[in-house]
C-alpha cells in the first residue's frame, strides 16, 4: 500500500520502513544500510522525509521523558510528539516556553525543520534545544552539547562528543547530520495561558499599529485572505502570571468572540483549544487545535516565509495586491511574530521575524503556479521558506536566503562523506 505524508500530497517511495525499537537496533540498522531518511510525524508537506531508499521511524523507541530539575533541563525521546511531552511535563509541574499551532508533531521533527510558534519574546522551538544525542553515518552514539565537551552528559561514557559551537548547526538539520534519538529542551516551570479572539480588524489599524498588536500577549496570531475585509481573526494568549501589554482591539473596531471559533471559516470548532479568556495549562492554550482531535482532514497544502520584523507592514501590503490571486486556493493566511534566535538554518536565524503561513486547498496544480507569484511579491523582505512546507526557491535562492547553508552543506559532507542520509530534497538543496 502506498504511503503518503498526512495531507496526501507527497507519496513515499521508501523501498521499507524500519521501525527499531531500540538505540542498539538503530545503530545497527543506519551502520548496515547504505541510505536511509528518518521519517518523523509525516507533516512536512515537502519531500524532506522522501526516498527512494529506506525511512526509518522512531516511533516504536521507548517513550522516556526525564527531568533534570536542577538545570532545568528535560531529556525526551525524540520521536514523541509534543502533545506526549507536554502531557509528561505537565505532570511533574514544568513546561517548555512555547509550542506550535499543531501539538500532533514530532519533537525531533519540528525542531530539525525550524518549526516555531508565535511571540514577540518566543524564538522558534529550536532554540530551546540544550542538547541532543544522534546516530552518525557510521553507527556512532554521538551527543552534542550547547555546554561544551561532555558537560552535563546524561548518557554513558562511551558515547562521542562534540564541541558545544556546533549545537547551533544541529538545531536545525534537516535530517542531513543523523538520526535524532533525544533532545534536550530547557523547561520552565508550568504556566497558564487565557486565549482571546477578535474579528474583523481593519488594514489601516494594521497599518499603524501591526507589532502593538502583535505585542499585546505572550503568542499572538492574525488569520486573514488579504482581501479587503482585513484581518478575519486576531488570536491574543496571555500569560496570567504575567503583566503583558494590552492593546484595546474593541477600541478599534475589532468585535470579541462570544462562543468559539475556527481559524477557517465553517470548519468544526470542536477541535480548537478554549478560547473566550478562559485561563488554562500551557499545553491546552498555545497550541490552536486540542491535541485529542485532528484539526483537519489532512485535505491541505502550507507554505510558510519569514522576513524581518521591519518589513511586517510593507510585506502585508504587498501581499494584498495579490489577495484575488489567492482568493480561489487559500482557505486562511496565518502572521505571526517570532524572535531571533541562533540556529543555522532556523527561518528566523538571528532577525526577529515575521511569519507569513499560507493553507491551501489540496490543489497541488493551483498551489504551484502560485508559490512563485508569492515568493515575486516578498523578494524585496529578503524571505526565508520554512523546510517543511512547499516551496518555489531555487537552491541558489536558499543559498542567499541563509547565510550559513554553505557552512552547513560542508559540515553534512564532514559527518556523513557517503551521503548516507542523503535524499533528492537534500542533493537539491545541499548539493
Amino acid at each position: 500500500m502506498a504511503r503518503t505524508n498526512w495531507a496526501g500530497n507527497v507519496t513515499y517511495r521508501a523501498s521499507a520502513l524500519a521501525r527499531p525499537t531500540s538505540v542498539d537496533e538503530l545503530q545497527s540498522l543506519v551502520a548496515s544500510t547504505p541510505r536511509l531518511t528518518a521519517l518523523g510525524s509525516t507533516h512536512s508537506f515537502n519531500e524532506i522525509a522522501d526516498t527512494d531508499a529506506v525511512q526509518v521511524t522512531l516511533a516504536d523507541l521507548p517513550q522516556v521523558v526525564e527531568v533534570d530539575t536542577e538545570r532545568r533541563v528535560a531529556r525526551v525521546a525524540a520521536g514523541m510528539t509534543h502533545a506526549q511531552v507536554a502531557v509528561a511535563l505537565e505532570a511533574r509541574g514544568w513546561a517548555l516556553a512555547n509550542l506550535a499551532s499543531l501539538p500532533h508533531i514530532s519533537t525531533a521533527g519540528a525542531v530539525a525543520t525550524g518549526t516555531h510558534g508565535s511571540g514577540v519574546r518566543n524564538p522558534s522551538l529550536a532554540q530551546s534545544v540544550v542538547g541532543l544525542e544522534l546516530v552518525r553515518a557510521d553507527g556512532s552514539l554521538a551527543r552534542v552539547s550547547g555546554s561544551g565537551v561532555g558537560a552535563g552528559s546524561v548518557v554513558g561514557a562511551d558515547v562521542g562528543a562534540v564541541a558545544g559551537a556546533e549545537l547551533d548547526a544541529h538545531r536545525v538539520a534537516l535530517g542531513a547530520l543523523g538520526v535524532v534519538t533525544t533532545v534536550e529542551l530547557a523547561i520552565e516551570p508550568s504556566f497558564q495561558v487565557a486565549t482571546t479572539v477578535h474579528t474583523g480588524l481593519g488594514w489601516d489599524v494594521v497599518d499603524e499599529h501591526f507589532e502593538t498588536v502583535m505585542s499585546a500577549g505572550y503568542s499572538v496570531s492574525m488569520f486573514t485572505g488579504y482581501t479587503d475585509e482585513g484581518v478575519r481573526q486576531v488570536w491574543t494568549k496571555r500569560r496570567t502570571d504575567r503583566d503583558e501589554p494590552v492593546f484595546d482591539l474593541q477600541a478599534v473596531g475589532a468585535v470579541a468572540g462570544t462562543a468559539p471559533i475556527h481559524p477557517v471559516p465553517g470548519s468544526d470548532v470542536a477541535g480548537v483549544t478554549d478560547q473566550q479568556g478562559v485561563p488554562g495549562p500551557w499545553h491546552e492554550r498555545l497550541p490552536h487545535f486540542r491535541s485529542a482531535f485532528t484539526p483537519s482532514a489532512g485535505e491541505e497544502i502550507q507554505a510558510e516565509w519569514l522576513v524581518p520584523a521591519e518589513a511586517a507592514v510593507p510585506a502585508i501590503q504587498a501581499l494584498r495586491t495579490i489577495g484575488d490571486q489567492l482568493a480561489p486556493v487559500l482557505f486562511v493566511s496565518e502572521i505571526r511574530r517570532i524572535a531571533a534566535d541562533q540556529a543555522w538554518l532556523a527561518p528566523s536565524s538571528e532577525r526577529d521575524s515575521v511569519a507569513f503561513h499560507f493553507t491551501f486547498h489540496r490543489d497541488p496544480g493551483a498551489v504551484v503556479s502560485l508559490l512563485p507569484v508569492i515568493e515575486d511579491v516578498l523578494a524585496p523582505f529578503d524571505p526565508r521558506p520554512h523546510w517543511g512546507k512547499v516551496s518555489a526557491a531555487s537552491p541558489d535562492r536558499l543559498h542567499l536566503a541563509y547565510p550559513r547553508l554553505a557552512a552547513f552543506a560542508a559540515l553534512a559532507r564532514e559527518v556523513d562523506p557517503g551521503g548516507r542520509f542523503r535524499n533528492p530534497f537534500l542533493e537539491r538543496v545541499l548539493g
